[in-house]
């Protein structure tokens, strides 16, 4: 039997403190070519270099380089900034936004384990203690107690178990803050509401803006490139015009309707703001929703504003790391539909950007800048619904399932539309289960669907993301012959990114048939005044 992590190891350097083993991991469903453990390719053991540089303690695996501390004096400057960071956390004038869920998630907490088993990175690890989502919190917690609130009502009680604070702690906390999804199944399940997610959001913060410890992926690569050239793929606007021209054309060709996507063009009823990311890897979708609004009669456009504004790329990865670059990007898409005097903002198929630029930026968007913002999902259904567009769902006569995402779903409560969307054009429709609220992460949350330094990669596919990789499975059961066409529909640009790479990483095509991609391509598919087969399968 092995011997479980205890919280108050955390801060003891003592080598690497839990270990994943495949064997430890549970199957996916019998009934699909990964009945057993044998058939996940191997982890990617860390090299040398990557462990003399960085820190790789935890599990033996790394998600965000964190540089090791070259003297005693760099240690204790580090532990000081992260003494000076957690003071701030929980202080008003500097965590106004988020410091009252936080305090009542931190010092409220009744120990009763409830939510461990709604988290799919827990389960899915084979249960290793290390990836409870009441771990990382309770690691804070004593620190909390400790250091703030020593003489606290509360703390008699989390007294035992004490953790020395030293730069292992803090490294391995770090570690441990990109171990969640921040999917906030666990915060569902909690019967007072206590917000482990928010904890482990809350950390990362205190890393970034206090301590510039982030993963590039999210920040020098993502938010910073997005601030400094328009878009975090690092298209400029010339570039991304370029791009849509193409894709009008390509798009008209394969479905008979001429279209052309409208740019800055003042006073329309919509500006819409795609994740640019779509542009480049998935143009099918810029081309639906262009085919959709125009066939409807909608006045609409794009932006090209780049620099004083952002207009064409939707994404905010501050959302999961850093509250100061998640406002300066939220601020810059409400400036760019300010500009163009438009009635409103759609979000298109991207989770954390209707998050962000909604629920989040509603205490930071005043005045001018407080443009209403609709979900695509919500239009999408005023659309297919309003008999505008005739539909032939015969064409889309193939098994097709709904991934939810959790940003847009759990966290926002869009449920309805877009299945009674797919309901409507898709006869085959079979829910995931569980669904709606209650689904899982695809696994790339929180920014995971854009990091695989190092072995993450392996850590995402295998952990991370295995419970999505068993309700894809599940939900096709019934159709194992691989000849069957498949299509997982997945309204979120991340969460289809991660699902391209858990469909590249287990071959789902090849074994199982199964193919991925959003909504709009769907409605386009039936669409009886466009030419059939608009989705392009593999091969």
């Amino acid at each position: 039997m092995k011997k479980g992590v205890k919280v108050e190891d955390i801060g003891k350097p003592s080598g690497q403190l839990a270990h994943v083993d495949v064997q430890d991991l549970p199957p996916f469903i019998s009934a699909s070519p990964y009945d057993n453990p044998a058939n996940v390719p191997p982890w990617k053991p860390l090299t040398d270099r990557a462990k003399q540089e960085y820190e790789a303690t935890l599990d033996d695996t790394i998600a965000l380089n964190i540089p090791k501390p070259k003297t005693r004096e760099e240690e204790q400057e580090l532990v000081r900034r992260f003494l000076s960071g957690l003071e701030k956390l929980f202080s008003r004038e500097n965590n106004w936004a988020f410091l009252q869920p936080l305090i009542l998630s931190v010092e409220h907490c009744a120990r009763c384990q409830t939510c461990i088993e709604s988290c799919h990175i827990y389960e899915m690890s084979g249960r290793n203690d290390l990836y409870r989502p009441t771990f990382r919190s309770e690691v804070l917690r004593r620190l909390y107690f400790k250091y703030l609130k020593p003489g606290g009502r509360f703390f008699r009680k989390w007294q035992h178990g004490d953790i020395d604070l030293n730069w292992t702690t803090i490294a391995r906390l770090i570690e441990l803050s990109y171990r969640c999804n921040l999917c906030r199944r666990c915060a569902q399940t909690c019967a007072i509401g206590v917000d482990n997610g928010l904890i482990a959001h809350e950390l990362r913060k205190l890393f970034s803006q206090e301590m510039g410890i982030h993963p590039k992926e999210l920040h020098t690569k993502g938010s910073v490139l997005q601030l400094r050239v328009g878009s975090s793929t690092g298209m400029n606007p010339v570039v991304a015009k370029d791009n849509i021209e193409f894709i009008d054309e390509d798009t008209a060709e394969r479905t008979g309707i001429p279209i052309e996507t409208p740019w800055d063009k003042e006073g329309a009823d919509i500006l819409l703001i795609h994740n640019a990311g779509e542009i480049l890897a998935r143009p099918e979708d810029h081309g639906a929703f262009a085919t959709i609004l125009q066939a409807a009669g909608i006045s609409w456009t794009l932006s090209s504003e780049s620099q004083e504004a952002l207009g064409y790329d939707v994404i905010n990865y501050g959302l999961f790391y850093d509250d100061v670059m998640m406002i300066k990007v939220a601020v810059k898409h409400a400036k760019a539909a300010a500009k163009l005097k438009v009635k409103k903002i759609v979000l298109g198929e991207c989770g954390h950007a209707h998050k962000a630029l909604t629920t989040i930026a509603d205490r930071i968007l005043t005045g001018d800048l407080n443009i209403p913002r609709e979900s695509a999902m919500t239009l999408l259904h005023d659309i297919v619904f309003s008999g505008k567009i005739a539909f032939d769902p015969s064409r889309n006569d193939f098994p097709v399932t709904l991934h939810d995402p959790c940003n847009l779903v759990r966290l926002m409560g869009i449920v309805e539309p877009q299945r009674r969307i797919l309901r409507h054009t898709c006869p085959r429709f079979r829910e995931m289960t569980p669904h709606g609220v209650d689904n899982y992460c695809c696994g790339g949350g929180s920014g995971f669907a854009i990091m695989s330094s190092h072995n993450f990669e392996d850590w995402r596919m295998q952990i991370a993301g295995r419970k999505k990789m068993d309700q894809i499975l599940n939900a096709f059961k019934e159709e194992p012959d691989p000849s069957i066409k498949k299509y997982v529909c997945a309204p979120c640009s991340n969460c289809k990114g991660q699902i391209r790479d858990l469909s590249n990483y287990y071959h789902l095509w090849e074994k199982c048939g199964i193919h991925f991609g959003g909504l709009v391509e769907l409605i386009v598919n039936a669409m009886k005044d466009a030419k059939p087969g608009y989705l392009e399968w593999p091969g």
